[in-house]
């Protein structure tokens, strides 16, 4: 197992250059606030700060990375991104290295999956997560889709989590067996913000040269269609009814479940899901039906979730608890909307869920924990 400590990755940046001030940075919105008169002491610019801060902290520490990486006789390989390489467009269906220099995987044109850094050893892959949260309780469900992603691109390998957090972060006791931790000193970007605001001359990119280093587009992966495996998986969990039980407790399904966050099983009309909803607004909308799907709590059990279609550009995401119902608008160009097109294409009235099928489903998954 590859041992990460303070003596890997060592504080300070001077090694650096000034690498980091070549990476791609969004500060106009900083700018724009401080030309307002904002300060760190306004909530909008500490949040500003914030987000551009932790950018710059996932770029220290995959260049610390990136030089230990180098020297490590345990790590074979290591993928190369930002801009230590020339840029590419990010590639449907497979591992590949955005235009704004980040590793991701795409469907089609949807990205389903990033990574801060990805390190091979010989029977091993760690996928990297550099983050300044102060807990991370809340980054479960993203490493459970990370680590599914690469399991089925890379079966030979054991997929494990690298994380990199500030001193003070919480919640590490928590974190799945397969999640290793390394804790930096506090980190401030302020003096990058300084170079980045005043346009100062930037000393020459230091390169990294070793033979380690591997293109995300050169990788051989496994086929992973994400849409057929969509459509499979609602086939065969309605096999039998409500759903298939057995098939959906098996590993490999559960593994998609990770991967897609939830898994659909069919649809309910939109007069029975008004009986079990009867406080949701339905102004304006032109929905036919309210999709029904399955997802994974922090707690280890699962719950039924909603999908409702108001619009071609309009979905709500529904749970309903005893306090009535939670709506949570989806990205109107997001992955789960395209899911939505494919789904109407593949659902039937053989799909359909009866109120007492709802309760059944239910009832089953109240009785299972994963």
């Amino acid at each position: 197992m590859l041992t990460i400590n303070e003596t890997v990755i060592p504080d300070g940046d001077t090694e650096l250059g000034d690498n980091l001030l070549y990476y791609d940075y969004n500060i106009d919105h900083i700018l724009s606030l401080e030309a307002k008169g904002q300060t760190i002491e306004d909530e909008g610019y500490i949040s500003a700060f914030r987000s551009f801060e932790g950018e710059v902290y996932e770029n220290y520490i995959y260049e610390k990375l990136l030089r230990y990486a180098a020297n490590e006789p345990q790590i074979k390989s290591f993928i190369i991104k930002g801009p230590h390489k020339n840029r590419t467009r990010a590639m449907s269906d497979a591992l590949s290295v955005s235009w704004k220099g980040q590793i991701i995987y795409r469907a089609r044109h949807k990205e389903i999956g990033e990574f801060d850094g990805l390190l091979f050893t010989d029977k091993e892959l760690y996928f990297v997560e550099m983050t300044l949260v102060k807990s991370v309780s809340n980054l479960k469900k993203r490493l459970r889709k990370k680590r599914a992603l690469l399991e089925v691109l890379f079966p030979r390998y054991e997929v494990k989590a690298l994380l990199v957090l500030n001193e003070g972060a919480t919640g590490t006791s928590d974190l799945p067996s397969y999640a290793s931790v390394w804790i930096t000193k506090p980190y401030s970007a302020r003096h990058i913000l300084d170079r980045l605001s005043a346009k100062s001359p930037r000393a020459p990119m230091i390169r990294i040269e070793s033979s380690k280093i591997a293109h995300a587009e050169e990788l051989k992966i496994s086929a992973f269609k994400y849409y057929a495996t969509l459509s499979w998986m609602l086939r065969s969990l309605r096999n039998k009814n409500p759903i298939d039980l057995d098939f959906f407790r098996r590993p490999a399904t559960q593994r998609y479940h990770d991967i897609y966050t939830k898994v659909y099983v069919g649809y309910m009309s939109v007069d029975d899901f008004k009986i079990l909803a009867p406080d949701l607004s339905w102004n304006a909308s032109n929905a036919s039906r309210v999709v029904v799907a399955i997802e994974k709590d922090h707690s280890g059990g699962y719950f039924l979730t909603y999908f409702i279609r108001h619009s071609s550009k309009k979905l709500d995401n529904v749970t309903l608890s005893a306090s009535g119902s939670k709506v949570a608008k989806k990205d109107p160009f997001g992955i789960t909307l395209t899911e939505m097109n494919h789904l109407d294409k593949v659902m039937d009235q053989n799909f359909a869920i009866t109120l007492d099928q709802h309760v059944e489903l239910s009832r089953i998954l109240a009785t299972l924990t994963h």
